[in-house]
């Protein structure tokens, strides 16, 4: 034996050792690829199938876009059931938990704050519920579409990627969880209500009436109304004096609670078919929404017969439902954009000591308790004590105890399945007919015929109040006989537009009406209107339009609100103010040279931008201080969607008053704040033109369980494209929030529709579907509303009996 043997033998074991490793590591991975490819869907080949009345074919186009043909819609609800299983079986499963309150169960107790948040609502019970009420043949299409989800998931050969890196097992789909993902929504796109209810009682509570008239104003200049002749309201008066709290001290460095988006979800446009090329009305929709992968839509297609011959409905699916959400069904073309409507009121209730009664105007009543389990994965369960009254479930914030009256909370009216009859609708009278019975989140409906003519509606529950108007968009008393709605509007009170002269209808968040049908919609954060307007302007100044002029409006980026701030700035930034800082000087030649958009190499659009959202902590960070000490997270703009107009006041009439304290006069206070934003942009003094707002503005479009997992999370993500866009103008987009979809269609002409969508058809991110189509989202050009050519067939076959049997 050598001297040196001993030293060579660790050697040799490390290498050996470190070979095992490798070689171990090599057989995990091919095992998890294997198991990562077997969860992959059938995209070819025949099923026989239980239940269907006769065959179903499904074709799938270049993007994974299914066609399904079918002999009844019983079967197409089956065959949809069946894809989205396939594609998105985890993105149904966390919307159903997420509206029951069971993500915990899933992820584990870091869900627990938001399960808690929405356990209070109770909507597994109230689905269910739902679901018994629903008439017989919609029950039977929910049951059929819960078999082909079943079906679906049961045919992989492995379970879905998500639940091996969870160690779980997907749990069956049943027909309450459809509702349920309907009740998810719900929170998407009404769950803001509370912070604002709130927000608006607690600025009540401490001002006067003057200053509450002037800081929550109902109107702006931007509003693009649609009853045009409606007397516009009066601008309240600036009070004299400022509450006592406004001037409190705030230092630069003190950042808001949260981002200013200053985006909300959705645009939606119809022109008359004397306005279009095709004869027949143009209709275009594109959903603002939290951006994720897989996408919140599902593109699809089917055709199968009804009573009048052959029926083809285009456009997109929300899996967990069997319904097709917006498209066209050759007849009629229809999109929504959230309504921003007034769904919710908070009733301030006043409790016993031992919280076993409520009063109300009829005296003391009993509140109901009803102890829930909240199931957490691998940990030990959780216990909340929910307390009902007749309004809506308690819930306690800054020491005061609030039932909650929500639209959402009607188990019998808020969910069902009405949306169906839309595939039916000939024309636009039976498409506003529709609408205004559907138990959806209450949607601006707007929809165009094959004949040309175009309407407006609510699609939706009106709640019918004991007095219309801002009153109920303040926390209310629950002693008060009226307080809370009890019935609802019947659809021949619904607010509606059929037909305007100038043959063209639009709705992007904002206040729609000016008169007193109004009333019945009321305010529940209606945007600004400069989207509005500014879709309503480019609209007007088209002659004969077609596809792709409805689509340069979804892509225009121009930034008419934030050039008002630029306009401010150049009007600020003299001799004087260029004098006292070569950054400045910097700032107004970017800002002399900026094109007036939000593109992605945009720095003079950034300045502005980021000018404006320091001016706003400016004016009211204090009162978001004094705010969040009762509930965090919630600001002055959850309860003013219109702030810039109160901003705007204020710089231009500069009121001692109202100065902000620590700033000698109004000019000194905007040169601060435009120090501070530059600041903000470049820390590291790198030269301004660096800052782009594409270097802000990138795409954070993930998977949700991309951050969890450093190791696989880059096979999660889009690519992080700098994105042109913002909030304020038609092309809404953020790094995670935006257009949703975009569809442009004429009902008939479906073959020239344009459409995009974010993300691809399918969730696994072996599929070659799962990004198929987010480059021409990204870069917005256009692409066909109609599936492409066939690349895979699939087909079910009925079960052929046993003769035997």
């Amino acid at each position: 034996m050598t001297p040196t043997t001993p030293t060579r033998r660790p050697w040799r074991l490390l290498r050996l050792a470190a070979l095992g490793c490798v070689a171990t590591t090599a057989l995990l991975a091919t095992a998890g690829w294997g198991a990562l490819r077997a969860s992959l869907p059938q995209l070819d080949g025949e099923r026989e199938v239980a239940g269907l009345s006769a065959p179903v074919d499904i074709e799938r186009d270049a993007l994974g876009v299914p066609t399904i043909r079918a002999a009844a819609r019983g079967d197409i609800a089956y065959a949809l059931g069946f894809l989205h299983a396939q594609d998105r079986f985890f993105q149904m499963d966390l919307m159903r938990r997420s509206a029951a309150g069971e993500v915990a169960a899933l992820v584990g107790a870091a869900a627990l704050p938001m399960d808690r948040a929405n356990r209070l609502h109770r909507f597994r019970q109230r689905a269910e519920t739902a679901v018994a009420a629903l008439p017989a043949a919609d029950r039977q299409l929910l049951q059929r579409y819960s078999d082909g989800v079943n079906a679906g998931l049961g045919s992989l050969d492995a379970r879905p990627f998500e639940y091996l890196l969870l160690r779980q097992q997907p749990q069956s789909w049943q027909p309450a969880d459809s509702l349920l993902v309907v009740y998810a929504m719900y929170f998407d796109l009404q769950g803001s209500q509370v912070r604002r209810e709130f927000a608006r009682g607690w600025l009540a509570e401490r001002v006067n009436a003057a200053q509450l008239a002037f800081l929550l104003p109902e109107q702006s200049n931007w509003d693009a109304l649609l009853d045009r002749d409606a007397p516009p309201l009066r601008e309240p008066a600036l009070p004299r004096s400022a509450p006592s709290w406004w001037r409190g001290q705030l230092t630069s460095a003190m950042a808001p609670a949260r981002p200013d988006a200053s985006a909300s979800g959705s645009n939606n446009w119809a022109l008359a078919g004397n306005r279009s090329v095709r004869g027949a009305a143009l209709v275009a929709d594109d959903m603002h929404l939290g951006l994720r992968l897989p996408n919140t839509w599902y593109r699809a297609a089917w055709q199968y017969p009804d009573r009048n011959g052959p029926r083809r409905v285009v456009g997109v699916t929300l899996p967990g439902t069997p319904v097709m959400v917006v498209g066209s069904n050759g007849r009629v073309a229809w999109g929504f954009s959230n309504s921003y409507g007034d769904w919710l009121d908070l009733v301030a209730t006043e409790v016993d000591h031992d919280h076993s009664r409520y009063r109300s105007a009829d005296g003391w009543l009993p509140l109901q308790t009803i102890d829930e389990t909240i199931e957490v994965s691998h940990d030990r369960p959780a216990r909340l004590t929910v307390q009902e009254t007749h309004w809506g479930p308690l819930w306690r914030v800054g020491g005061v105890d609030y039932a909650v009256r929500w639209v959402a909370h009607d188990a019998r009216n808020a969910v069902n399945l009405n949306l169906l009859r839309m595939e039916a609708a000939d024309d636009v009278a039976g498409a506003l007919a529709v609408g205004q019975v559907c138990g959806i989140p209450a949607q601006n409906l707007i929809v165009g015929d094959s004949s040309g003519h175009i309407g407006w509606t609510i699609a939706g529950l009106l709640p019918k109040r004991p007095w219309p108007g801002e009153r109920n968009s303040f926390p209310l008393n629950g002693t008060d006989p009226h307080a809370a709605w009890t019935t609802y509007y019947a659809p021949v009170d619904y607010p509606q537009r059929v037909d305007p002269t100038a043959g063209q209808l639009w709705s992007a968040n904002n206040r729609q009406l000016g008169g007193l049908d109004y009333l019945k919609i009321g305010d529940g954060g209606a945007d600004l209107g400069a989207r509005a307007t500014q879709i309503r302007d480019r609209l007007s100044k088209l002659g004969q339009a077609d596809e792709e002029d409805m689509l340069a409006i979804q892509l225009d980026d121009r930034a008419l609100l934030i050039d008002v701030w630029r306009q401010r700035l150049l009007k600020l930034l003299d001799t004087q103010a260029l004098s006292e800082s070569p950054r400045r000087r910097e700032a107004r030649a970017l800002l002399e040279h900026w094109s007036g958009r939000a593109a992605a190499d945009a720095v003079g659009y950034r300045i502005a931008r980021v000018f404006r959202d320091r001016v706003y902590h400016g004016l009211f960070g204090s009162l978001d201080r004094e705010l969040r000490r009762s509930l965090p997270d919630v600001e002055y703009r959850d309860a003013n969607s219109r702030w810039e107009v109160v901003a705007n006041r204020l710089l231009d009439a500069a009121p001692d008053a109202w100065l902000p304290v620590g700033h000698a006069d109004w000019r000194a206070f905007q040169l601060a704040q435009l120090d501070a934003a530059l600041n903000d942009l470049t820390p590291d003094n790198r030269p301004l033109a660096k800052a782009s707002w594409g270097e802000r503005n990138r795409a954070n479009i993930a998977h949700p369980l991309a951050r969890f997992l450093p190791w696989f999370g880059d096979f999660l993500r889009a690519p992080t494209d700098p994105l042109p866009g913002d909030g304020n103008m038609p092309r809404v987009q953020g790094p995670g929030f935006g257009a949703s979809e975009r569809m442009v269609v004429a009902p008939g002409h479906e073959e020239r529709g344009i459409f995009h969508m974010p993300g691809g058809q399918s969730g696994h991110p072996l599929s070659p579907y799962f990004l198929a189509g987010h480059d021409a989202w990204v870069r917005g050009q256009p692409t066909p509303f109609l599936p492409g050519p066939t690349v895979h067939s699939l087909r079910f076959t009925p079960t052929v009996p046993n003769p035997g049997s």
